[in-house]
């Protein structure tokens, strides 16, 4: 299981490494929510993936199938969902704001409690959501569990400790990631923050349409 458990790791990091509207919503998220709800985000991402990498691991022939025959709607679905997204980040004016402080620095304010807890649950389900509405994600895990199935064997807990290693790579890398952006916000002018959201969702407006476009021509 050990050997099943880091070759997972070693699929589910570069996976989630792979640059997208995914890696721009979070991380813009991050510079202007924080790096709970940027950190959220990310671990959304890592469940959607473990979803799809379980599937593909222990063989659920019936739900795949399904997936894959819908796989058009679905991802006209999501890449119009991503389009949305970047819209609404165009026309936001939220950004990160300071409070005054006698020496002319700040802090960051932080949001009420109940806002902040919907805000990461939201944070979290819509990037599940997100992550799910990509079928062809599923085919990649097929396509590498089916290479590693020689190297780890047949069985439930290979079959686990691939699904975990996934989960684990994705979410370390989202756990680094959102880490530095927060180090990073803390350095950014509001002017310059906004600006980085501006061109974040340009970035989502065009990936949704290149999305929605491929699964209509597909």
């Amino acid at each position: 299981m050990a050997s099943a458990l880091a070759l997972g790791f070693l699929v589910g990091l570069p996976i989630a490494a792979a640059p997208g509207p995914i890696f721009l919503l979070t991380l813009r998220r991050t510079l202007i929510r924080g790096w709970r709800n940027g950190l959220v985000s990310g671990l959304g991402v890592a469940t959607g993936d473990a979803i799809y990498a379980s599937l593909a691991a222990f063989g659920v022939g019936t739900i795949t199938n399904i997936l894959l025959q819908q796989r058009r709607w679905i991802g006209l679905a999501g890449g119009i969902a991503i389009a949305l997204i970047g819209i609404q980040i165009m026309l936001s004016r939220d950004g990160p704001h300071r409070n005054p402080s006698p020496e002319g620095e700040g802090t960051w304010r932080a949001d009420p409690p109940r806002r902040a807890a919907k805000g990461v649950i939201g944070a979290y389900g819509s990037m599940v959501a997100l992550t799910l509405g990509n079928p062809p994600t599923i085919l990649s895990f097929i396509a590498v569990f089916m290479g590693l199935g020689s190297r780890v064997g047949s069985g439930w807990l290979p079959a686990i400790g691939l699904v975990v290693g996934v989960m684990l790579g994705s979410a370390v890398w989202w756990v680094a990631l959102t880490a530095a952006a927060s180090i990073l916000r803390k350095r950014l002018t509001p002017d310059i923050t906004r600006g980085i959201g501006i061109v974040a969702g340009l970035a989502l407006i065009g990936f949704g349409m290149v999305a929605a476009g491929s699964a209509l021509s597909s």
